[in-house]
């Protein structure tokens, strides 16, 4: 069995930019409480010090999951980056706020972080997510952050109501229900999932379920 687990750590994309940065947090908060029931987690995503959330799964496959249904979640003026690391994950202490932890899966998850946040700033604006793993597994980090830089791309060029019809669908709300919640027809909302690449970004999570990823 692979003892390795996936911690992740998010911030906030141009937070000085951002003119209320308390409603900001709170509507962070309140997205990715929408989340954390959905994934199975080891530690839910939480905020820990000035715009950064972290979180630990079992598998990669949850990770992935929950970075994109986190994603999807968030309101359309705020967005989030990504980074996911393949390792140990070491209790170490007791804090203010809750176990202190240490471990290569948290080490990578901040270089993984890092390297969102170059390619961001480079030729690649759209990504949000990168992925490092412990183990000398070169084709696995190469595949996942492949998926992750197209999944970025399709997120990114969602409009608000579109990652709201994702994220119902992959709740297993119908098609018929998200149209009466946005007042639209369920072939608008088969178009839109099909158009923008929801529909596709879901097909890719029940294929990483299925794979054990």
């Amino acid at each position: 069995m692979d003892a390795h687990r996936i911690a992740v750590i998010v911030d906030l994309v141009d937070s000085k930019a951002i003119d209320d940065r308390r409603a900001a947090q709170a509507a962070i908060v309140a997205s990715f409480a929408r989340v954390d029931p959905l994934v199975p987690h080891d530690q839910p995503l939480r905020a820990t010090v000035g715009d950064e959330f972290q979180a630990v799964y079992p598998t990669l496959a949850d990770a992935l999951e929950a970075t994109l249904l986190a994603r999807l979640a968030l309101p359309n003026a705020i967005d989030c980056r990504f980074g996911l690391g393949r390792g140990d994950v070491i209790d170490v202490g007791d804090g203010a706020a809750g176990v202190i932890q240490d471990g290569s899966a948290w080490w990578l998850a901040r270089e993984a972080i890092d390297e969102a946040h170059s390619r961001e700033d480079g030729r690649t604006p759209s990504v949000r997510s990168w992925f490092r793993s412990s183990t000398d597994d070169a084709a696995r980090e190469s595949l996942v952050n492949a998926y992750l830089m197209a999944r970025d791309q399709i997120v990114g060029a969602m409009t608000e109501r579109v990652r709201r019809l994702t994220f119902g669908t992959m709740l297993g709300s119908s098609q018929g229900e998200l149209a009466d919640l946005e007042g639209i027809t369920q072939s608008a909302v088969s178009q839109a999932l099909r158009r923008s690449g929801g529909a596709s970004l879901i097909t890719a999570v029940d294929e990483l379920r299925k794979g054990g990823v």
